[in-house]
Parts: structure tokens; C-alpha cells; sequence
């Protein structure tokens, strides 16, 4: 009898495309790496209905305030399944979300995960969760839970994606953001570790569409090939932000996802003032000028589309630089003194690029 019908003929589950028992297998293998995420709030185990964090921890604060943030890594995830890598894509998940949380000054306390697939590979999942479980770690978070869906006839059998959803806090007298930012701050950047997770729509139809290149092909200018290059994971700030808030003053965070630069920079300044970034402090990567040039590609462009080589931006007291940078130096965070706000004039934006990138 084939698995497709039951015992009468009649339609399955599994004949419409659903394997109930690859499912269990993946779940199988994701435990011993959703166990490394384990915080001592968490109760239970994987498995169950909802994860469960203990929130009698929030009574140490004053006022908690809770923060969330959900996201996705948008067209990445295609690299991974063309490279047939899979355990990369959840350290940019973490990253995305968690980055987000961290902005507002707040600790990430605990993560869900969401993988929708064709077709439900056990290995290939338990390795995506292995990248999920990975960044947790480096984000300070627990993973508490998530779902796993099949969804044959909506996606191919080796189709995929993901998307996660975050929590963390904050006390009330704590929290960073606009109203905090005073005129003579500094905005320090950090290197991002690449193209981080935004973009790859631009970047793959320049890359692969227009220029023809092959993941496997070696660029001598990144010295790897294109597909490490493009899944090199998105570097997980949460650590170094709240570090930096324990050892000086930090008025606010910028995360720089999709929009670019000056977009994400300007969501944290008040509208009286206005924040200038100088290109010459930094060098893009190499990635950013691959791009550039094989798409001819306007620079304009690109840095409303890409990060180009900055992943976060704090926003300081003069007075605090020197800490802030020997800190994030401690720490094996590339970091520099990247502009200043200012009062906002005539200028129309609340944050701009001047002068041109060093080399």
C-alpha cells in the first residue's frame, strides 16, 4: 500500500504532503541545542504548547518595561538554500530581532521561532535552530520555543523561511531613545560584519541576474568565494550595547537594518536636532564596492539600501567617547567616533552623510 493513501484509499495527511513524523524528528534534534539557551527563568521544555518564563525575575525593577520586536532575514535565506548551508541563517534571525530590543536599552530575555518549509528535512531544521540556539547565546536570550510548518504546494520541497519574535526589558528611568540626545553627542559607529541581512534582493540581482557570478566562484577582493561571503552571519550587538550602558552614559542606539545609514540614525533624533555622519572616518568592505561596481549601482543608493560597513551606532556624551570606545575595544568591537549632532537648522533630515568614504 502506498504511504500516499490509508487503508481505504482515502486522502492522508501524508498524501497532501505533510510528514507528521519528520516533524518529531526535527523537534528530536533541536533539543540539545534549544537546551543551550536555557536561563534560569525558563520552566519546562520544548515540546510544550508555549514556552514559560518566570517574570517574578522582573520584580527587581523599579518599573519593567517590556520590549519586542519581530523580523525575518528577507531573501538571505535563498543564499543558505543554494549553498545547502542552513546553520548560519538563525544567527541573523537573532540578530535582527534582538538588535532591535537592545536599542531601547533593554536586557533580551527570551525568543520564539517561526520555520516554514516545503518540506520538513529534520537535519536541515535541527541545523537552523542550531544557528538560532547560537545566537541566543551570544544575544544573552533564551529560546523558549517556536513551530515548524510544512506547507507543500505553497513552497517547493527545498524551499524555506524564517522569522522570530523577541522580548526583552527595560527599567522606565533606564530606557534610551530621542528625548535623551543632547547637541555636542558623538555617534559612535561599530563595523558591521558584512552585508549583514538587508539588501539581498539588490544584492542577488546584481550579483547573480546582472553580473553573472556563481556562489562558488572565488573573489579575490573578498578572498572567498561569493556564496561565504554573502552568508557570513550578521554580527549580534546586544552584549556590546549593554556593556556600554553599565560603563558610561548612552543617550540612544541605532540599529542599521533596511533603509540604511542616515534612515535608521535618524529615527532616534529629536526633531530640533539633527545628526551628521562623516564618510571619511570609514571604508566600506570590499562586498559594498563588489556591488557598487558590478550593478553601477548610484553610492546614494546603496547606503539607502545597505549598511556600508556599520551595524549599530551609539549615541554619547563627548565626555563619555574615550569609555565607549575602550569598552567596545575590550570587547573585539571595531568602533569609531563617525559624526555629531548638531542643532537642526535648515537642515530637512534628522540625520545626513557629508564628505567621502577613506580610501
Amino acid at each position: 500500500m502506498s504511504q500516499a493513501t490509508s487503508a481505504t484509499g482515502g486522502a492522508s495527511y501524508a498524501a497532501a504532503g505533510v510528514d507528521i513524523e519528520a516533524g518529531d524528528r526535527a523537534v528530536e534534534l533541536m533539543k540539545e541545542w534549544v537546551k543551550k539557551t536555557r536561563r534560569p527563568e525558563v520552566l519546562g521544555g520544548l515540546g510544550g504548547f508555549a514556552g514559560l518564563f518566570d517574570a517574578s525575575a522582573l520584580k527587581r525593577y523599579e518599573r519593567p518595561l517590556l520590549a519586542s520586536a519581530t523580523d525575518g532575514v528577507g531573501t538571505k535565506v535563498d543564499v543558505a538554500r543554494r549553498m545547502g548551508v542552513y546553520d548560519t541563517i538563525g544567527h541573523d534571525l537573532v540578530a535582527m530581532v534582538m538588535d532591535d530590543i537592545v536599542v531601547c536599552g533593554a536586557e533580551p530575555l527570551f525568543m520564539t521561532d517561526y520555520i516554514c518549509v516545503g518540506k520538513v528535512h529534520p537535519e536541515r531544521v535541527a541545523g537552523i535552530v542550531k544557528g538560532i540556539a547560537e545566537g541566543c547565546v551570544l544575544a544573552g536570550c533564551a529560546l523558549v520555543g517556536g513551530e515548524t510548518a510544512e506547507h507543500p504546494g505553497l513552497l517547493g520541497p527545498e524551499d524555506f523561511d524564517v522569522a522570530g519574535a523577541g522580548t526583552g526589558v527595560v527599567e522606565a528611568d533606564r530606557l534610551l531613545g530621542a528625548d535623551r540626545i543632547r547637541t555636542g553627542d558623538a555617534v559612535v559607529a561599530m563595523a558591521s560584519s558584512g552585508l549583514h541581512s538587508n539588501g539581498y534582493s539588490l544584492v542577488r540581482h546584481v550579483l547573480f541576474d546582472r553580473a553573472g557570478m556563481a556562489l562558488e566562484q572565488h573573489v579575490d577582493e573578498l578572498g572567498r568565494t561569493l556564496g561565504e561571503e554573502l552568508l557570513e552571519p550578521t554580527r549580534i550587538y546586544s552584549l556590546d550595547c549593554l556593556a556600554l550602558t553599565r560603563t558610561t552614559e548612552v543617550h540612544a542606539f541605532s540599529h542599521i537594518t533596511g533603509g540604511g545609514l542616515a534612515a535608521n540614525l535618524a529615527r532616534v533624533v529629536p526633531d530640533h536636532l539633527h545628526a551628521v555622519v562623516d564618510r571619511s572616518t570609514w571604508a566600506p568592505g570590499a562586498v559594498f564596492d563588489l556591488v557598487g561596481r558590478a550593478g553601477r549601482v548610484e553610492r546614494l543608493e546603496l547606503e539607502k539600501t545597505l549598511n556600508m560597513g556599520v551595524g549599530m551606532m551609539a549615541v554619547v556624551p563627548a565626555e563619555s567617547v574615550d569609555v565607549a570606545l575602550a569598552t567596545l575595544a575590550d570587547r573585539g568591537v571595531e568602533a569609531w567616533v563617525a559624526g555629531e549632532v548638531t542643532e537642526r537648522g535648515d537642515h530637512a533630515a534628522g540625520a545626513a552623510l557629508t564628505g567621502d568614504y577613506a580610501g
